[in-house]
């Protein structure tokens, strides 16, 4: 694999194989009760750890990657919106699998599954953790034994996010490919004259200048969770081997505090999140989304013993005053740069 596996377009990570992944801000749940999807609020910035050799830490330069800017509790989803074909993406938070609650593996494994399967899955918010439903990742400091890495390993060495994807094998791609062409040649005699898409924009703008001052360490930051929310992580139905035996590409996503991303960046941080009360007082969407022609995967019970951020931290949650039925909207499913890898 080299360097040119992994690119960032704007803000959104392009894996090899179609793959795309954006970090989306979000409103932060209640610990207690189950609730819909909190909407997105715009994406978190993402820039690669090498433009930044003079600032970043010497660890993470050995990483490679990217990094992102996360307040202390800041919730994020995952967003694979523009993913183009099939693949399996592993998610690991801490190098522990979001999906399976497994230690980080080289390879896919059905018995647990230990990957997402795309474009079915849209989007995934947090962790495996219950039947129907996912615990939301939020943002904490390493070594307070708070993240999911922490309650499962006992250590907290790593934090941050891992991606790694593997696409279709060849003759399953070339099935595939043949069923989209026939699609696509049915979409053509009932949309006479209408376009099925152009070439992706790839490119990002170039990086500021790093300010002078020299690498040190770094507030690095894990997640770990808050509360539970309805969404589904969609069973694989395709024959195992189906997918490639190797990876396309891998990318090792760094979380850092505001102050430490303007400090190695020279860029100002998003600013801090949005007030979830006001947001649901002034009457603004929720969501809900169900695919009935999908099968949810059992939950980690591994992942569902981890302890949601306020039990380590402390409870701070403003009274909850859930959305209206008509503020929950229900969705149907949806059809740069390189950026170095390194040693993890």
């Amino acid at each position: 694999m080299t360097d040119e596996a992994v690119r960032i377009e704007g803000n959104t990570l392009r894996l090899p194989g179609g793959v795309a992944v954006r970090f989306m801000r979000t409103l932060r749940l209640p610990e207690s009760g189950t609730h819909p999807l909190p909407p997105g609020l715009g994406e978190f910035p993402v820039r690669r750890v090498a433009d930044f050799p003079d600032t970043v830490p010497e660890a993470w330069r050995a990483r490679g990657g990217v990094l992102l800017p996360v307040y202390l509790r800041e919730a994020m989803w995952l967003s694979f919106a523009g993913t183009t074909r099939p693949a399996a993406l592993q998610v690991g938070v801490g190098k522990v699998c979001a999906v399976s609650g497994e230690p980080w593996s080289e390879r896919l494994t059905r018995d647990p599954q230990n990957y997402l399967v795309l474009p079915r899955q849209p989007w995934l918010d947090g962790i495996n953790s219950g039947s129907g439903t996912v615990r939301q990742f939020v943002a904490v400091p390493l070594g307070l034994g708070a993240t999911v890495e922490g309650q499962i390993t006992g250590e907290e060495v790593w934090g941050g996010v891992q991606l790694r994807s593997f696409p279709l094998g060849a003759e399953a791609f070339a099935r595939w490919r043949e069923a989209q062409g026939r699609l696509a040649r049915g979409r053509a005699r009932t949309l006479p004259g209408s376009a099925l898409g152009g070439p992706p924009v790839v490119g990002a703008a170039p990086a500021p200048s790093a300010p002078a001052g020299g690498p040190r360490a770094a507030a690095a930051m894990g997640l770990g969770v808050g509360g539970s929310m309805r969404q589904e992580v969609y069973l694989d139905d395709r024959p195992a081997d189906d997918w490639s035996r190797e990876p396309g590409g891998r990318v090792f996503v760094h979380l850092v505090t505001p102050p430490e991303w303007r400090r190695i960046t020279g860029e100002a941080p998003p600013p801090s999140p949005v007030d979830r009360a006001a947001y649901t007082a002034a009457g603004l969407p929720w969501f809900d989304h169900y695919d009935d022609g999908a099968e949810d995967l059992a939950p980690a019970e591994s992942l569902a013993a981890v302890e949601p951020v306020g039990d380590w931290l402390g409870d701070d949650h403003e009274p909850w005053k859930p959305p209206t039925d008509q503020q929950v909207k229900h969705l149907t499913r949806p059809r740069g740069e390189p950026v170095e890898d390194g040693d993890w």
